[in-house]
């Protein structure tokens, strides 16, 4: 039986490059080669599409070096990719030295292992839309809607799904010569109306990975706010004052690789902040997440009563639904002490190497990192 042909798409010209890059390491480490033949296709921060260069699977982020693809034609090793949508399957190419394009044959699917901008957003995933090529994960509406945090509270108040209160801001109108200190007292007006309760978290609408985001804990100071939303304009003009929940943060991994087919949550999981066991003060940023190794630990199932993690469950696939998912999303949710679920944001790619939250929540119910990329491959070939 032939091996079915999946190109494994890297990289990005989002602020999680090097996420993505781990994550396809992974990828790439787990696949099962009796099945597929995986193409590597990095794409750079310039939004460059390249093959050749470092392999992904040697990527080595264990001196705390963030791995990124190769920009460089390094000994003639590094090719541009090029597309031709008309031939659909048939129209992935590299081109050589002599500008000759040499096709790199028949791809049955594609497998975007790319977050945040540029490929957790519907824009690569409209891009195989238009050539019919299968690719794995959710389609151009939930990408984009889930991309903007904004609009995912919308679309799941809208479905009856409990979120944050919250408030947005468009900062292109923002002062930047003074760090938005000008604008802070306006905007502090709007979050009093609100009425939004302190801690506050100020982040961009359509980023990830934590990037931008500020924790504010001192009531009514201006510039504070100022500081964190001229923070999170750099990730995106459209930002996010959210009210802090008093409650855990449980993520919930959500799995439809078939068209149709009823999603399933595996065992809901936590990240524990080891820290704050020693009194700090931290919430789950970047450095939690990816650098710091000791701030924390995933807990899969999470330590709570079977009712709440079955309504942890059944919210995240409500949540799903709602915003029209498919393939894989984790949902990631707030339980308060009083069980109360409610939902903080949907990442439709989320991160993919073998220590993160989605795949350990599938380990811990059943499913094996390699047999959960088979499933999410197979569902798209049907």
């Amino acid at each position: 039986m032939r091996k079915q042909r999946v190109v494994v798409l890297y990289g990005g010209r989002a602020d999680e490059h090097s996420i993505s890059c781990i994550s396809a390491s992974g990828v790439l480490k787990a696949m099962d080669t009796e099945r597929f033949e995986p193409i590597p296709i990095g794409i750079t921060k310039a939004g460059e599409w390249v093959m050749g260069g470092t392999d992904p699977r040697d990527f080595d982020c264990s001196d705390g070096a963030m791995p990124t693809v190769d920009e460089a034609d390094v000994n003639a090793t590094v090719k541009p990719v090029v597309l031709d949508m008309s031939r659909g399957n048939n129209g992935f190419y590299v081109r050589e030295q002599n500008g000759a394009l040499t096709s790199l044959g028949y791809v049955d699917a594609v497998f975007p292992v790319l977050h945040g901008p540029y490929g957790e957003d519907g824009t690569v995933q409209g891009l195989f839309e238009m050539m019919g090529v299968p690719y794995v994960g959710c389609g151009v509406f939930a990408s984009a809607a889930c991309m903007d945090k904004a609009f995912t509270k919308i679309i799941l108040s809208e479905a009856g799904i409990p979120v944050a209160p919250g408030v947005t801001f468009d900062t292109r109108a923002f002062d930047a010569s003074d760090r938005f200190s000008s604008d802070a007292a306006e905007a502090m007006k709007s979050i009093k109306s609100a009425r939004l309760r302190y801690p506050l978290f100020v982040k961009p609408s359509r980023a990830g990975s934590s990037f931008g985001v500020t924790k504010l804990e001192h009531k009514g100071d201006e510039e504070e706010l100022a500081a964190a939303l001229f923070e999170a304009s750099h990730h995106d003009w459209k930002v996010l004052v959210e009210q802090g929940i008093d409650g855990r943060e449980i993520e919930c991994a959500v799995l439809a690789p078939v068209a149709g087919q009823e999603p399933k949550s595996a065992l809901p999981g936590e990240i524990v902040l080891d820290h704050r066991a020693a009194g700090d003060d931290q919430f789950y940023d970047f450095d939690s997440k990816y650098t710091d190794s000791a701030a924390s630990h995933v807990e899969v199932p999470a330590s709570l009563p079977e009712t709440t993690l079955q309504r942890a469950q059944e919210i995240a696939v409500r949540a799903f639904k709602a915003v029209d998912g498919a393939g894989l999303s984790r949902v990631d949710t707030f339980v308060t002490e009083r069980g109360e679920v409610m939902v903080n944001e949907i990442n439709t790619m989320p991160g993919f190497t073998p220590i993160s939250m989605y795949p350990k929540a599938w380990g811990a119910s059943g499913v094996g990192y390699t047999e959960l990329i088979t499933r999410l491959i197979e569902g798209v070939l049907r």
